[in-house]
């Protein structure tokens, strides 16, 4: 999804409320408007007090062992080793081994619900925050000339940091950057009619970025062999060596997600190979000093 930009003419709203915001997710094939809040408050609260519940029942369950262990009831201490026994004992009526009962099933249900509940949000905490161009155009198509909603779901995107996107850009390079700025797209009239809101699909993008990759790569591979190649001149071979090299750099910086240390490694193998391509031509008659 592209970003917005002035426009003149008026397009109304094709439905209202909850129904325009679902039509107006849905257009996005790549699902970058899929924004919702992550609720960051409420789900560490909802974990604290689960927590605390299991607190309570783990209590419970050190005085029951502790009155076992100081028990001189042998039916007890045998409910206690003895599995069959206990079941015996809470099919019979034992009020010990009812309430033990009751305890492990409340035990297993709050259990249950405190660890899917971790689960989810150790999920939860992995999803991205959604890029900030897609952000922008969400906010001025939901909040202009008017909030699409109403109640506190108007507040919906006012808080950024607890924004997730359900699907972000696999690609960070700056030329999927630079791309996406100008890529031709689809428009759509926003609600207030003064901006259009651009549409494209994400793989066009993959695909430019690719093609655009493939070339640099061949260029850099090729137009320096083929420069060492004719080049006669040592000095000259050693300015394209390292003319290359920083061109080489440069690009992987700018049209890969590679990190530092990941560049540093790539352009060394690159230098490494043109050296070792020149390094049987180079004379070896510089001047004396």
């Amino acid at each position: 999804m592209a970003g917005s930009k002035p426009v003149s003419g008026y397009t109304s709203a094709h439905k209202e409320g909850f129904a325009n915001i679902a039509r107006w997710i849905a257009l996005d094939r790549d699902s970058e408007t899929s924004i919702y809040r992550r609720f960051n408050q409420l789900s560490a609260r909802n974990l604290l007090y689960l927590q605390c519940e299991l607190l309570a029942l783990e209590k419970k369950l050190e005085r029951l062992d502790q009155n076992d262990l100081d028990s001189d009831d042998m039916g007890l201490k045998d409910e206690a080793r003895t599995w069959e026994t206990f079941m015996e004992r809470y099919e019979n009526g034992n009020q010990e081994a009812k309430l033990r009962k009751e305890l492990i099933a409340d035990l297993r249900a709050r259990m249950k619900e405190y660890h899917e509940a971790l689960l989810l949000q150790s999920e939860i905490v992995k999803l991205k925050r959604p890029n900030k161009r897609v952000l922008e155009a969400y906010r001025h198509w939901f909040q202009k000339p008017y909030p699409v909603l109403g109640g506190a779901a108007k507040e919906t995107l006012d808080d950024s940091d607890d924004l997730v996107a359900l699907n972000t850009l696999p690609e960070g390079d700056y030329l999927s950057m630079l791309l996406r700025r100008h890529w031709p797209a689809t428009e759509e009239v926003s609600r207030d009619g003064l901006y259009h809101i651009g549409r494209f699909k994400e793989t066009s993008i993959t695909i430019a970025v690719a093609f655009i990759s493939i070339l640099v790569a061949s260029f850099l591979l090729i137009g320096s062999i083929v420069g060492l190649y004719f080049a006669t001149d040592d000095a000259l071979k050693l300015g394209l060596v390292a003319g290359f090299t920083a061109v080489f750099a440069l690009s992987v910086g700018l049209m890969t997600n590679a990190r530092r240390a990941e560049i540093f490694a790539a352009t060394a193998a690159y230098a490494a190979v043109l050296v070792v391509f020149v390094s049987g031509n180079i004379s070896n008659s510089w001047p004396e000093s």
